[in-house]
């Protein structure tokens, strides 16, 4: 469905020592930088990115957005939270654990990045 996802970081440098521990812990490769600064993860699936504002503003969090990222089991989850703690992220919501909701029980993690913007690690449990 995505092809893509950008969010805005006031650091890219920061952003991308804190990217490339979270998204090292659930297996990618560490970010690329383009000539324009911005970084970008490449997937199979589709590409994560980082970006300073181009409107030259600083970077602000969406109220109510997240972005997820599919972790294979809870200790890729526990791993890439531990990461993003160790790497200037700071938790949010409830601690890293299981949920159940009405159609599935899940694995959640939840931070929010150096810039503020909040993100999850998600598994699926079967």
């Amino acid at each position: 469905m995505f092809s893509h996802i950008m969010v805005g970081a006031n650091s890219v440098e920061v952003s991308k020592k804190f990217y490339d521990a979270t998204l090292g812990a659930l297996g990618y490769a560490p970010g690329v930088i383009d000539e324009m600064g911005r970084c970008f993860y490449f997937t199979d699936s589709g590409i994560f990115a980082i970006s300073s504002p181009i409107d030259g503003e600083p970077a602000s969090n969406g109220n109510g957005s997240t972005v997820g990222f599919s972790a294979k089991n809870t200790e890729q989850g526990d791993a890439w939270h531990a990461a993003g703690l160790a790497n200037g992220g700071t938790t949010c919501e409830e601690p890293p654990g299981m949920r159940t909701g009405p159609h599935a029980q899940l694995y959640l993690a939840y931070l929010r990045d150096p810039s503020g913007n909040k993100i999850c690690a998600l598994h699926r449990v079967k």
